[in-house]
């Protein structure tokens, strides 16, 4: 039995066996991304009342307290420009991890959604028990999770745009 710290091919097999569960998990994420951004950059329902629809639910069932005055200012002020910019924010962090380009930025841009998300529609009430906290933020901080594995990994080193980039970059270079 080969000990991976003196094996430099275990040691290989482990990295490319987390390389490629690391873009798997950027590809299912980025896919299910493009699938919620599809219908609300190319549809118009979500623009027109399908965001207030859900900013209002947020207010009436569930935003942190400190969120509702934010939430009603947007309702009041700026609905449809954050719809606009949910819909295509939600969609180019799909197309970016799906492709695997810029993922990294892609995911930290998703952590910061999926927080306001969470901020905004997962408040279990102020006498609830601790847990129910986190029971309450399921919805959003599973993904939360999965953009940070993939904001601090290197998720882009299989199967992705960047590595055919690369490697056309290294094959055009001329050789001495």
């Amino acid at each position: 039995m080969s000990d991976i710290g003196h094996d430099p091919r275990a040691l290989q097999q482990k990295k490319d066996k987390n390389e490629v569960a690391l873009a798997l998990l950027r590809i299912v994420i980025g896919f299910f991304f493009v699938v919620f951004g599809q219908y609300k950059v190319f549809g118009s329902g979500f623009s027109r009342s399908g965001f207030r629809d859900y900013v209002e639910g947020f207010i009436r069932d569930g935003a942190y307290p400190f969120m509702i005055p934010v939430l009603r200012w947007i309702q009041a002020h700026a609905a449809t420009p954050m719809a606009i910019a949910v819909g295509y924010g939600e969609f180019l962090i799909g197309v970016s991890l799906l492709i695997g380009l810029r993922s990294r930025v892609a995911s930290l841009f998703g952590c910061a959604l999926m927080l306001a998300i969470w901020l905004s529609g997962g408040y279990p009430g102020p006498h609830a028990a601790f847990w129910m906290y986190w029971g309450a933020s399921l919805n959003w901080s599973v993904f939360a999770i999965c953009f940070a594995v993939l904001a601090a990994g290197h998720p882009e080193e299989v199967a992705s745009v960047r590595r055919v980039i690369s490697s056309w970059r290294r094959s055009a270079a001329p050789s001495v």
